[in-house]
């Protein structure tokens, strides 16, 4: 027998349910974006790895810096979580400025670059561009060049902005390279295709067998990655900013693949590792994915207490 609710049930129902969506609401608008920093710590297996080198990495994406949701005590508070990882190395994957639609005040980029200059790591801080250091600049929008103000902000700092460039870097005399490319998507006329990175160019620079850590912003470049190379590093896409049962729903829209929204993706032998990011951009909401440092133990399949780590999102195919 079918029994209806009551007028009363309904209504408590209604209002619990209510509830529910309010205060995910709340905590998708006010709690994870502002207040949470979670450190996601990866140990992949790489490829064209050279046996005995051990690397400690943070990565650290998609700032966007603006009042109110990444003040310039949020970067301190970063900054200070992330040097406290003593990381070997440090890379920084693009977008330090935030968007008009999530800022009420906007800070200026040397004052980012002042705070973000107290990162500390023996073998040094390397970054990229992303698709907001460019549109935030109206300048390098009209002459369609560069430098950007986000590069030079940084580099006034001592922090390199790698653009199709690469560096050899050497550990307990063992060697890598770091390789950055420049942004696919820098200018904001909807008939550009022109982007500013050259992925042959810049691996062609490679002049040893030593492995290759690719830094990119967009992860979409990763399908044109030769398998050279040991491990991609992108950001972008935030994780999708709302991430519910390992999907991202709204990156799907953007990207035409799921897959490439957040995690490790492996792809014919090939590996990647996106970030999550720091920040917002189009609305203020985190809900699933919360803001992150992404920690690589690489050449190492155990943290520091032993324990074997691997961060979310493995994806094969």
């Amino acid at each position: 027998m079918l029994i209806l609710p009551s007028r009363r049930q309904f209504l408590t129902g209604l209002g619990a349910s209510a509830g529910v969506v309010g205060s995910t609401g709340v905590y998708a608008f006010g709690i994870e974006p502002l207040y949470r920093l979670v450190v996601t710590p990866y140990a992949p297996v790489l490829p064209n790895w050279t046996p005995g080198l051990s690397l400690r990495v943070a990565v650290l994406a998609d700032f966007h810096v603006g009042e109110p949701f990444m003040p310039l005590d949020r970067i301190a508070e970063i900054v200070d979580t992330t040097n406290a990882l003593k990381p070997d190395l440090i890379l920084m994957l693009g977008d330090y400025p935030a968007g008009p639609s999530v800022t009420y005040r906007k800070i200026p980029l040397p004052e980012f670059a002042r705070v973000v200059s107290a990162l500390r790591a023996p073998l040094g801080v390397y970054s990229i561009l992303g698709n907001h250091d460019w549109w935030d600049d109206k300048q390098a929008q009209a002459r369609r060049d560069g430098p950007v103000e986000a590069q030079r902000a940084l580099e006034n700092v001592g922090i390199p902005v790698m653009e199709n460039d690469v560096l050899r870097l050497v550990k307990d005399g063992k060697p890598f390279w770091i390789a950055g490319v420049g942004d696919q998507i820098p200018f904001l006329l909807e008939d550009d295709e022109g982007g500013r990175d050259d992925l042959p160019g810049t691996l062609a620079k490679i002049t040893d067998s030593a492995p290759v850590l690719l830094m990119i912003h967009e992860p979409d470049l990763f399908l044109d990655v030769p398998d050279r190379v040991s491990l991609t590093l992108a950001g972008h896409t935030h994780g999708g900013q709302v991430r519910l049962f390992g999907y991202s729903p709204a990156i799907a829209a953007i990207h035409g693949n799921n897959d490439f929204a957040y995690g490790h993706v492996v792809r014919k032998g090939r590996q990647m590792i996106i970030s999550g990011g720091f920040g917002v951009s189009r609305i203020p909401v985190r809900l699933g994915v919360p803001p992150e440092i992404v920690l690589l133990n690489l050449g190492s399949a155990s943290d520091p207490a032993g324990k074997t780590v691997q961060g979310p999102g493995l994806i094969q195919g």
